[in-house]
Formats: structure tokens, sequence, C-alpha cells
């Protein structure tokens, strides 16, 4: 289970508390920060169709209060059909009373996409630093490859779509992402689960991540061996060489939704220290990494990202870090007389890498975890609430409660997910934009 004890933290709090108060107000009291923040299930709900998923447009403009202090680091994509810079221009057209965001060129979200490899700014510029026009040009095709193997599937599972209809949630399932092509199967487990064909959802899972591991050999055949990998989500984790662990469905668990061909380096962890570099070089004119570093010339271990942070980055400037996630999971099995724990998530580690600058310089840093549970998703674990006369207090978190030393501690919960967190963002840039 996440960390419940106690442990040092500058916010004076227990962890996982619900005192959202104390953390605008710790927020705003900094001067150097630096906030990080996931996007689906965070700033905005999890729905079944990506298309469908709706951005607040005073949270936009929240985001533009904290210019220079605020970034995102997202596995999904800046641009394209199913990007979040179509949500924020539809979210701003729906509320033209805001004349002055309407009229704002600078309206996108700053950082980063595509788990790492993907920069935008503010406005709108994208870029992909550190990645060839060859491995470019192998994505462009992964998608068509996505949705030939589903049609092929259901073709041999027969009765269960008709042809337009199997068309239409292939449509809806292939994101034709430009540097993280992804297939999404919410709306195959819905339609499967309800139908009582869950063993032939599983064989879907299997038969993704086959098909998976046959563009990767496809890709090291075309000189790209060390250009991709692919990110599960949620996923039980990562095995010893370094693979995510394909979390398989069961009883009211969807397990592995998303599978996303990414480039190698775009894991969120590395996207920390190349949102610090940025820090850093907006704020003093000196990028402590080079002002073109980039995810794909990062180590890949949580040590070694530590380690690269403290051999170049001056103490006195480190900012307070915020972590904003909510996908987070650990799982504990028993295998005969042995115990095996699973943890997982897109954004475990990530925060992980924030708790861990955090310790190493003594910067009090945030790690804040939203629940995400009460979307179209049925994936997320709920966190449990108990209402006691000195208040309600969290007495699960999201992951096993089995799972007693899991290293990551949560220092704030938003039970009441998306919508709960955004009240709180807004009050923060408030607050900051009036000090």
């Amino acid at each position: 289970m996440i960390a419940l004890q106690s442990r040092h933290s500058h916010l004076n709090l227990p962890p996982c508390s619900l005192d959202h108060k104390r953390l605008v107000e710790y927020i705003v009291q900094q001067d150097n920060l630096l906030i990080i923040q996931d996007l689906d299930g965070v700033c905005m709900g999890l729905t079944r169709n990506p298309l469908d998923r709706q951005l607040d447009s005073h949270y936009i403009q929240a985001t533009h209060q904290l210019d220079g202090h605020f970034f995102v680091l997202t596995n999904g994509e800046h641009g394209g059909q199913f990007g979040v810079n179509a949500l924020v221009d539809r979210a701003i057209a729906s509320d033209p009373s805001d004349k002055s965001t309407t009229a704002q060129p600078n309206r996108y979200l700053p950082g980063l996409a595509a788990g790492g490899v993907q920069w935008q700014t503010c406005a709108g510029d994208i870029s992909h630093p550190g990645v060839s026009a060859q491995e470019l040009a192998f994505l462009a095709q992964v998608p068509e490859v996505f949705a030939a193997k589903l049609t092929q599937f259901f073709d041999d599972v027969p009765g269960l779509f008709g042809g337009k209809t199997l068309e239409r949630v292939i449509q809806n399932t292939v994101l034709n992402n430009v540097a993280s092509p992804t297939v999404n199967l919410h709306e195959f487990y819905d339609y499967l689960r309800d139908c009582n064909r869950l063993e032939t959802y599983r064989s879907l899972q299997q038969m993704m991540r086959d098909c998976c591991s046959q563009l990767l050999i496809k890709a090291e055949r075309q000189g790209l061996a060390d250009s991709f990998f692919v990110h599960y989500s949620p996923n039980d984790g990562r095995n010893k060489d370094g693979r995510e662990r394909l979390r398989l469905a069961r009883t009211g668990d969807s397990g592995t939704t998303d599978f996303q061909f990414l480039l190698r380096g775009a894991v969120k962890e590395t996207g920390v220290v190349v949102l610090l570099n940025q820090y850093y070089g907006q704020r003093t004119g000196h990028y402590p990494l080079g002002e073109g570093f980039n995810v794909r010339q990062a180590p890949r271990s949580l040590p070694a990202l530590l380690e690269l942070v403290q051999d170049n980055f001056d103490g006195a400037l480190m900012p307070v870090i915020i972590g904003i996630g909510d996908t987070i999971t650990s799982r504990v099995e028993q295998d005969g007389s042995k115990r095996v724990t699973y943890r997982g998530g897109s954004d475990r580690l990530f925060l992980q890498l924030i708790q861990n600058i955090g310790r190493a310089y003594d910067r009090g840093n945030v790690v804040v975890y939203v629940d995400s549970s009460g979307g179209e998703i049925q994936n997320r674990k709920p966190v449990k609430i108990e209402r006691r006369s000195e208040g309600d207090v969290v007495i699960e978190g999201p992951g096993d409660p089995a799972d007693g030393d899991d290293p990551l501690t949560l220092d704030v919960v938003f039970p009441g997910g998306h919508g709960e967190y955004i009240e709180t963002f807004l009050a923060i840039a408030h607050h900051r934009s009036n000090r």
C-alpha cells in the first residue's frame, strides 16, 4: 500500500493528507516553484473515447497565470486529432466570455508529451528533440498495422460486431499520434464485458502485446533496434530486463487498455530532468545539461537520473517541485511460498523521482495523487476514506493493502477526482498572481 505512516514532509502534514487548503498555502509561499502535472485523469475526466475528453477553460487560464512555473508531462500528445491542443481550442471557443484567453495566441499547455519526446511551448510550437526522420516515418506506419490486426482478430471471432460497427470502434480505438501511436481498448472492453466474453478480451490484450512485439522486431530489421519500446497502461511494473508487464483483465478490472508504441527514452521520469533543465535555463539563462538536452540523452534508472541531477544542478537554485499524477498501482501475489509484489502505473516513477530529488536537496517536494476512479474507465482503484470526528482520513491508498513497504509516499490526495483538483489549482493560481 502507498505509505500512510508518518514521514518527513515540509508540508508538516501526515501522508495522504486531505488538507487542500494547506497545500494551497504551501505552494503560494514558494518563490522558486516548479509544478509538473499529468493530464488525463488529473485535470480532466477519463473517457472511453479520447475525443470525448473536456478541459475547463478556467483551468487553462490558470495554467498561464503560473507561467514559467508550470509544465505538463503526459503520455498523450499535444497536436493531432486526439491531442490536447484540440481540447484547449474547444474549451476556449465554448467560453467566449473570457476575451483575453480567446484572443491569446499563447493559449496552449507548455511541457512534454508522448512520454517526453514531444516538446511544446505556450504558443503551440511543437518539436521532437532527439528524434530522427526515419523513426518518425516508422511510427507513421504503426496505426495501419494496429487497425489491420484488430480487424483480423474480430474476423476470427464471428458474430460479435457488424462490419460498420467494428469499423467505427476501430477508428475510435487506434490513435494515430505522430510520436506515440496507441491502441485504446476501453470500448472493446465494455462490449466484451457486457456480453460475458472476458476471455475474448484477455485474448485481445495478448494479441496486442504480440503485435507490438512483432513491430519491435520489424524495427530492428530496419536498423532501429534501440529506437522503440511498448508502454502498457495500466501495467504491473517492469521485469528485470526493464520491459513493462502486461496487466491481464480480471473481473471488474479491465487491466491494460492502452498499448503505446513509444520512442526509447520516452518515459516520464526522464521528462522530469528535461523540465528541470528547462526551468533552470528560463530562470537563469544557464541550462545545466545544455539547452538542447532531451529525454533520449538521459539515463534510464532512477538512481542514475538522481545522480545526474545532483552532479549538475545547483542546490541553491533548486525549486520546490510539485508532482501531480493519477496512475499508480501495486499488487501483491503469493507464488507458492514466495510473496511477489508488482508496482506500476505510468505516473509512479516520475513522482518517485520528484520525491527522491526533494529528499536529496531537502527541498520539501510534494507528491499529489488525484483519484480518477470516478470516470468512465474501470481500471483505477478508488482510495478509501473513513469519516472521523476530527475529519475525513484516507485509510487505504490506490495500491494493494498488503504492499506495506512501497517507497512512494503520497503527500496530498484528491479523492474527489479532477473536479476537486481543479478547484484547488484555480485557488493556487489566483493567490500566486495576487501576491
